[in-house]
């Protein structure tokens, strides 16, 4: 069997659109009445509690309280769906050529899986992205309680795929010390730049352009 390929998700398989994520924070800072400047700084600042623990509505109640705010349900609820069509519009932003790749990887025989440290509300939109059913296993930090680099994240998807971390290929722009938790595990690691040099400092193999890949494993 060819190998399995576990992908990163944002600046891997989908810009990361990080501007558009602070302006709509921003503009649900003023749904709930707390300044912009200050939520945009709490939802850097909480990354992994956002990302392992608290669902889109217990962000937004969560912060916007620890910045003064006492906001109704109503309008945490506003917020919360203003967060939820930016993830809905991010996932659905994908490049033909992206598709393309993950379309000849499994017209090649490679399972393909994905390891996303991800809020709830990505999650939530996966189901509707066009990758989804390209992708045998997802993996979400929102669903599984641990986000990379951790180990037991790589292994749980390894699991899902039937294969042993050794056996896998992962892929991804090196966000939060990814290339370094794959590794750790034995799995092949190949750093992306195609969206965003994250990880220069990485001593490995990097892919220009994700359209490298079918070729590159063939090779391999």
């Amino acid at each position: 069997m060819a190998r399995p390929v576990i992908f990163d998700l944002f600046h891997t398989l989908v810009a990361g659109a990080d501007s558009e994520r602070d302006r709509v924070v921003g503009e649900m800072a003023r749904m709930v009445g707390v300044a912009p400047d200050a939520l945009v700084a709490a939802y850097h600042a909480t990354w992994r509690d956002r990302m392992t623990r608290w669902d889109v509505a217990e962000t937004v109640r969560i912060l916007a309280g620890r910045l003064g705010g006492t906001p109704t349900e109503d309008q945490v609820a506003r917020a919360a769906a203003h967060r939820r069509e930016l993830a809905a519009w991010v996932l659905g932003r994908v490049a033909p050529e992206t598709l393309a790749v993950l379309d000849a990887l499994r017209a090649d025989g490679h399972p393909v899986g994905l390891i996303s440290n991800a809020t709830a509300e990505a999650a939530e939109a996966w189901p509707s992205s066009p990758l989804a059913h390209r992708v045998d296993v997802a993996v979400f930090s929102c669903e599984v309680g641990v986000a990379k680099p951790d180990p037991a994240i790589y292994r749980a998807a390894a699991e899902r795929l039937g294969a042993d971390p050794t056996d896998c290929v992962f892929v991804g722009d090196g966000a939060d010390g990814e290339l370094a938790g794959a590794a750790a595990v034995g799995m092949t690691v190949l750093r992306t730049t195609e969206h965003n040099d994250t990880d220069p400092a990485w001593d490995g193999h990097a892919l220009a352009a994700l359209g490298e890949l079918p070729a590159l494993l063939r090779e391999r």
